[in-house]
């Protein structure tokens, strides 16, 4: 059974930085992508970035040049560098990927709270 396993959520002051990581456990042949979403209450859930598996990445306009998501292939994880943090910012970050574990699947994390608030 595949799994992903989000850290590094927390609280942190307007300007600040955070760095979220989400790995993925379980027998898994391929990557396709790795990503993050964001949810606040009331609102769908919004693509923040997303990283394929050749090292293509794309944003939401809202993050662009203050957030980068990387990845470690050989350990199935992904990282998002959150910097410049907002108020806005403030959600509840998910991991999501797209991946072939006896067959293609999508999975997602738990979730991990981000609050930025001075």
């Amino acid at each position: 059974q595949v799994q992903l396993v989000e850290s590094g959520g927390g609280l942190v002051q307007p300007g600040g930085s955070l760095r979220l990581s989400c790995a993925a456990s379980g027998t898994i042949s391929h990557v396709n992508f790795m990503g993050w979403y964001r949810q606040t209450p009331g609102k769908e859930r919004e693509l923040v970035a997303r990283i394929l598996s050749g090292g293509a990445a794309n944003y939401a306009d809202s993050v662009k040049g203050r957030f980068t998501i990387s990845r470690d292939s050989a350990k199935n994880t992904v990282f998002l560098q959150m910097n410049s943090l907002k108020p806005e910012d403030t959600a509840v970050y998910y991991c999501n990927a797209g991946l072939f574990s006896s067959g293609y699947r999508e999975v997602w994390g738990q979730g991990t709270l981000v609050t930025v608030s001075s």
